[in-house]
């Protein structure tokens, strides 16, 4: 037995094939039942070429389907691609290029641009897989098989991120138990599945997201139960109509984008949903602003509120104590610009970086994997981009992403605090801050804000509420209303667009 995770996820059905794993829409699915369409789809895809080392497109909301390809494909040896489901037709040739995909399953909504075996969701993926067999009769696997994330970041084109699915359980998908009780063995895993309390998922994030992704996975591996938000976007009333009826006992969701509606909805129907099932909600992705977390507190007091931070690059980190503080492991660390260790309590900025599983490089980019993957003290670090401070106690404060960062008047100015001073204001719903081109300054601070319906505010209103909180070079000199902030599906934010909408600004 190996830590392959399709070979892991087999010793979970093995060990509790009856149990309830997965519901979306009206299909409630078993292990027993998830591995049989799993194994079917993949004697398909194996019939048209799928092998050792191909590559899979999923291009497709959230649904059963999207994990049975996932699973299918890891069965295989092969690896299973996220495709973004906003993208347009040049995004999607670009992507289907650079992952070298043989096959494609995709949502019933998409007719993408892509030339080889395609399995659309629906009549036609059903009778798929009635034509295949159901059973488990693929060959050994081990553990440097390969699992892919393609992440876009805040800018340029996605590149795909390479794992080995051992290092990719641990840091991921649960085997780690978020650095806390890492599971010894295959054996472990089985016996933790039959020994498994009732505990329900609801995942938010789209599967093409590594959020949603990771914590269905985690779900699957723990022997719980994962309920999957569908469609293209975030429906609040949906969402708390799931925890009412599932009894949802844990919520994932993808900072502010998801938080504030969420928080909004249930403000503006008390009493309409029991939640008392209701035991944490677990943000990850993007950190929650300290005004929305607040919110959310003090909508739901007996429901924990957790942050946690990470990414495609490294996997889990480490948890919030408040804002952007972030308690971590040994195997993060803040380095300066000559790879030392920035000292506790200096207020010198770093960029942050982590050891231990972290993934082989980028797919199909050596140069962007040598300056991601770093040999420091003797070991290999990943650098994701991520500017960060050590605290006196040894916590790390996150700042921001450095391709993010606004330089103006020579001061850094990272744009993840000053959001979080706008959105702090009762008027604010949501805001994004980039660096606009400045003949004096270098770059000046420019805000792109969507307000509450049904209120109100001026530049002049947002600038004096943002004295309060930052210093007076990172209050935003020009402000755009917009009707929408647009984010990526996720609830990342999307700074090229608001970089285009910001360069309107007199």
């Amino acid at each position: 037995m190996t830590w392959n995770m399709a070979d892991l996820f087999e010793v979970v059905v093995d060990a509790v094939p009856d149990r309830e794993c997965m519901v979306s829409g009206d299909r409630r699915l078993t292990y027993r039942r998830l591995e049989e369409r799993s194994n079917r789809l993949a004697h398909w895809l194996a019939a048209q070429g799928v092998g050792k080392d191909s590559h899979i497109g999923i291009h497709a909301y959230n649904c059963t389907e999207w994990i049975e390809a996932f699973v299918a494909a890891m069965k295989l040896r092969a690896a299973a691609v996220n495709v973004n489901f906003r993208y347009v037709e040049d995004e999607l040739r670009y992507l289907f290029d650079d992952a070298d995909l043989v096959a494609l399953v995709h949502g019933p909504e998409f007719d993408p641009p892509f030339d080889g075996p395609k399995l659309r969701i629906g009549e036609d993926y059903e009778a798929a897989l009635t034509a295949s067999s159901p059973e488990r009769d693929f060959g050994p696997r081990a553990d440097d098989d390969r699992y892919i994330i393609y992440t876009g970041g805040t800018t340029g084109m996605p590149k795909g991120v390479m794992w080995r699915h051992d290092d990719a359980f641990f840091a991921m998908f649960g085997g780690g138990r978020y650095a806390f009780d890492p599971v010894q063995s295959p054996d472990e895993l089985a016996e933790n599945a039959r020994n498994a309390a009732e505990w329900v998922y609801l995942i938010a994030p789209p599967l093409m997201h590594g959020a949603g992704q990771w914590v269905t996975g985690s779900a699957l591996f723990e022997a719980k139960r994962a309920v999957l938000l569908d469609g293209p976007r975030l429906d609040s009333e949906h969402a708390w109509d799931l925890v009412e009826r599932e009894k949802v006992n844990s919520m994932t969701i993808v900072g502010d984008a998801m938080a504030r509606p969420l928080a909004d909805t249930f403000a503006a129907n008390p009493g309409r949903w029991d939640t008392s099932s209701l035991l944490g909600i677990g943000s990850g992705g993007a950190p929650l602003s300290p005004a929305v977390k607040a919110q959310l507190a003090a909508l739901l007091p007996n429901t924990m509120i957790l942050d946690s931070f990470g990414s495609s690059e490294t996997g889990y980190q480490g948890r919030a104590t408040e804002g952007r503080r972030f308690v971590v492991d040994e195997n993060n660390a803040v380095f300066d610009d000559s790879l030392e260790r920035v000292k506790p309590g200096s207020g010198q900025v770093g960029r942050l970086a982590k050891t231990g599983h972290i993934p082989i490089g980028y797919y199909n980019d050596p140069e962007k994997t040598a300056r991601t993957f770093v040999e420091v003290e003797g070991k290999r670090w990943s650098f994701p981009g991520d500017l960060a401070t050590v605290e006196d106690d040894g916590t790390i404060n996150l700042l921001g992403r450095g391709s993010s960062c606004i330089n103006s008047g020579g001061e850094k100015i990272y744009p993840e605090e000053v959001e979080d001073a706008l959105k702090a204001h009762p008027a604010v719903y949501d805001a994004l801050v980039v660096g606009l081109p400045d003949e004096r300054w270098g770059e000046r601070v420019t805000a792109v804000v969507e307000l509450r319906p049904g209120t109100s505010a001026t530049p002049d209103d947002l600038q004096t509420h943002c004295r309060r909180h930052v210093a007076g070079y990172k209050v935003p000199k020009s402000v755009r209303f917009v009707d929408q902030v647009q984010r990526q599906p996720s609830g990342k934010p999307d700074y090229k667009w608001a970089k285009s909408v910001a360069a309107g600004v007199s």
